[in-house]
């Protein structure tokens, strides 16, 4: 339900449009790793997924699930609440990892949370926190970087702009981009599995965000 509810929503508050590398693919099991820049782009990347036929399981803050209607939706369809500094974290990659291997598609945000800043415009990704890499290294799944852009102009700032954003958002309809990398298999510690992971949102982040115009000096990682 969550999948089609963003496949259809998102082309109401913007135009999306999607990309992905050669060999890019989504093999039952894998995790998808995207970068997180906005309370709208977990709906825009689903939306993407469902248009290649990908409905993932959503690794999202445990704060959802005490939404009425929305958190009862979450937990039947089997999406995993995240409760980030405290002991119940590792039931979340445990959740993780039993999806994986029933064969779903897990999106986890390996940055743990949003950007502070409150500008509408695209930046890198922010550091990875070693889930991504422990799960990984746990299952073996491989991990197909994601990178999105746009989400800010739907979304983003102060709680007043962001509301004012979304109610805006269905008459200015920005350009949206999800680009699908290469899925990745990497070897090593997880501070080379997260450092591997990292840049090839990064990568992939860079060609959604060029794909919508952004100049250079915003669009490329200092």
């Amino acid at each position: 339900m969550l999948s089609r509810i963003a496949d259809i929503l998102v082309p109401v508050v913007g135009r999306l449009s999607v990309t992905s590398d050669p060999g890019a693919h989504l093999a039952p099991g894998s995790i998808i790793a995207a970068n997180h820049t906005s309370l709208a782009d977990p709906a825009i990347v689903v939306a993407a997924l469902r248009r290649l036929g990908a409905e993932p399981v959503v690794m999202a803050a445990a704060g959802l699930w005490r939404i009425p209607l929305l958190g009862r939706a979450l937990a039947r369809e089997g999406h995993i609440p995240v409760v980030r500094g405290d002991r119940r974290a590792a039931a979340s990659l445990d959740a993780a990892a039993e999806a994986l291997e029933r064969g779903r598609l897990v999106l986890i945000y390996a940055e743990g949370g949003l950007p502070r800043r409150k500008d509408a415009g695209e930046a890198a990704p922010g550091t990875f926190r070693s889930g991504l890499a422990r799960l990984a290294e746990r299952t073996g799944a491989p991990i197909v970087p994601v990178g999105q852009a746009g989400a800010r102009r739907v979304t983003s700032g102060r709680l007043a702009k962001q509301f004012g954003g979304l109610v805006t958002a269905p008459l200015r309809r920005p350009d949206l981009h999800v680009h699908i990398g290469a899925p990745l298999e990497p070897t090593g510690g997880r501070a080379l599995r997260t450092t591997a992971a990292h840049t090839a949102v990064t990568t992939a982040w860079r060609t959604a965000a060029h794909r919508l115009g952004e100049a250079s000096s915003s669009a490329v990682p200092s």
